[in-house]
């Protein structure tokens, strides 16, 4: 078996899952945090410069942006699996085969999805029933955007390889660096530009970080060091990395049709109500990047353990993230209710007193169920990273139930207070699927291959895809 002698690499497969995580999540949160630093700067200098009319056109993207370039990022990281799967079992030219297959699959995604966006952008936008007033704000915001989705894979599959083998620091220096360059070019390029001027900062910042990546990864990993024939486009990979990417970009979109939906209802409440909803929005995900860093550590620690057929470890990676989170949860309920006011203030002005009392009322709504956030975003990544990406699937069914019943029905009968309460029934209802799920996928696994690791052990290849490939 090949070996490696990179210290860029970690090993997820032994020593205190406790400790792993921590270790593993604390870089990905800091790095997730500087990434909704320059987003929320971007909303911050629209709000501030542009006033609450600019600040609803670019929130008012907000839910078709997550469909689709959460799409790509669920795609990226669903390449990374097979990866990190590889790696805990040691098969370093598989490995090589998938991050090669994954970049063919990942331009070709690119190219198809950038044009199609592009050309529909604003008739989706008419669909969406964005009101008139903001409309030609939100789709120069929007369009700019979409036209930066190769930069988008770009980014997210390089820094999802690299995190698969175990490193969550580099991707932190690379988002800090581009955190600096986003927030320069927003203040730059705002006056004469407009909201389009803060899209092109966030694509440009992006871009930089996603190049970063890239020289990073050809200069310190050993196992990541290709042949020509490592370059040939492999059917039987692409169809394992299909299995894995496009049902967590659907899981992604599928997620976000819902929060469309809702989106569409808040619009149909004015301007004011989708700029509270927008602030309210922007500080959530500021905090709930926690949630998110646990999520992702926990695919790559699954996916290394499965690779390694340590299923035990699976078990107390998931105690672990369950605990760290709901020891967050509480902080960061404590935080939005002392302070919440004093940070919708980065948002908007203090003579808008709606705004600020409607964001802080959403805001102290979705952290009273962050506890329940935790184990969506932790089950499921843990389910994808065990290789199920299809049934992790049917959570982003459950989520986009929810918020589309809360968006169709009780939206129009109560108004913005059905709004605030349709997250936390997004993430309860996802998690009475997730939780049996894992349960009963766990109890499988073992009762197949036990829970230790057995002697030049192949990798696991799961059910739901082993039909469909040949063993590399």
């Amino acid at each position: 078996m090949e070996k490696t002698k990179s210290k860029a690499v970690k090993d997820l497969t032994s020593g205190s899952p406790v400790r792993l995580i921590l270790g593993f999540a604390v870089p990905l949160l800091f790095g997730m945090l500087f990434q909704q630093f320059y987003n929320m700067v971007d909303t911050i200098i629209v709000g501030r410069f542009l006033g609450s009319g600019a600040l609803a056109a670019v929130g008012s993207t907000g839910s078709v942006n997550f469909m689709i370039i959460g799409f790509c990022m669920g795609v990226c990281n669903g390449f990374a699996i097979p990866v990190s799967q590889m790696f805990g079992a040691r098969d370093y030219r598989a490995l090589r085969k998938y991050v090669t297959n994954s970049v063919w699959l990942s331009a070709a995604f690119a190219a198809v999805m950038t044009a199609a966006t592009c050309i529909l952008c604003r008739q989706i936008l008419v669909w969406m029933d964005t009101p008139a007033d903001i409309i030609d704000g939100a789709y120069s915001y929007i369009v700019i955007i979409f036209a930066g989705i190769p930069v988008v894979y770009l980014y997210n599959l390089l820094s999802a390889i690299i995190r698969s083998l175990g490193d969550s620091r580099s991707p932190l220096i690379f988002l800090g660096i581009s955190s600096v360059l986003n927030i320069a070019l927003d203040l730059l390029l705002v006056a004469p530009l407009g909201v389009a001027g803060t899209a092109v900062a966030t694509v440009a910042a992006q871009g930089v970080s996603g190049v970063l990546c890239l020289f990073y990864m050809k200069s310190k990993f050993d196992i990541l060091h290709f042949e020509k024939d490592d370059w040939k486009f492999e059917k039987r990979f692409a169809l394992r990395l299909c299995g894995m990417g496009i049902p967590m970009g659907l899981q992604y979109s599928i997620t976000a049709i819902g929060s469309v939906v809702l989106q569409t209802s808040v619009n149909s409440l004015g301007s004011l109500a989708v700029a509270s909803v927008t602030s309210a929005s922007k500080i959530s995900q500021f905090f709930c990047c926690m949630f998110d860093a646990l999520g992702s550590t926990m695919a790559t620690f699954a996916g290394q353990n499965v690779g390694a057929r340590r299923l035990d470890r699976v078990d107390s990676g998931i105690r672990a993230s369950a605990v760290i989170g709901s020891v967050y949860s509480v902080l960061a309920f404590l935080a939005l209710f002392f302070f919440g006011n004093y940070i919708v203030l980065m948002f908007v002005d203090v003579s808008e007193a709606e705004i600020i009392q409607n964001a802080r009322q959403m805001l102290l709504v979705n952290a009273s169920f962050y506890i329940p956030l935790v184990f969506v975003n932790v089950v499921r990544f843990t389910i994808q990273g065990m290789g199920y990406s299809k049934l992790a699937i049917l959570a982003g069914v459950c989520e986009m139930a929810a918020r589309s019943v809360v968006g169709f029905f009780f939206v129009p009968m109560l108004g913005y207070q059905a709004v605030c309460f349709a997250n936390p029934v997004a993430w309860i209802m996802a998690d009475l699927f997730l939780i049996p799920a894992y349960i009963k996928l766990s109890k499988m696994m073992k009762r197949r291959f036990g829970t230790q690791p057995e002697k030049k052990a192949k990798a696991y290849t799961p059910v739901l895809v082993k039909k469909s490939i040949k063993k590399a």
